[in-house]
């Protein structure tokens, strides 16, 4: 795993980079948003694909587990990728509001990210 920090707007955001499945429990999202905090960053774009899918489950909390960590350090989340695949209305509701909020963000793409995270 490597985190890649770049300013954007003034503001420092880590980007977390992998082949490999990171965050497969609250702690593990826990333990990567500590070493982003530490290297200065508290905004932080992670990838689905390093993703547990059951993140993508709400029924399963995880993705409840995660934000609320999230929310509880006051850091802020970009997920990339492709989330048009997901049938799950009461996932769509969730990233739909939660991108309305502007805490934790669902987005398309890296650049999208950067965006987000530094407004």
């Amino acid at each position: 795993m490597d985190i890649v920090i770049t300013q954007h707007n003034g503001i420092d955001i880590a980007e977390v980079i992998s082949d490999h499945l990171i965050i497969k429990d609250a702690q593990d999202a826990l333990d990567v948003m500590a070493n982003c905090s530490y290297q200065g960053a508290d905004s932080i774009i992670w990838h689905e694909k390093n993703i547990a899918a059951d993140f993508f489950d709400l029924k399963t909390g995880l993705a409840g587990e995660v934000l609320q960590k999230f929310s509880n350090y006051r850091a802020r989340l970009a997920i990339v990728g492709d989330f048009s695949k997901y049938e799950s209305k009461a996932l769509r509701d969730f990233i739909f509001e939660s991108n309305k909020q502007g805490r934790i963000n669902f987005v398309g793409s890296v650049d999208e990210a950067k965006e987000k995270l530094s407004k």
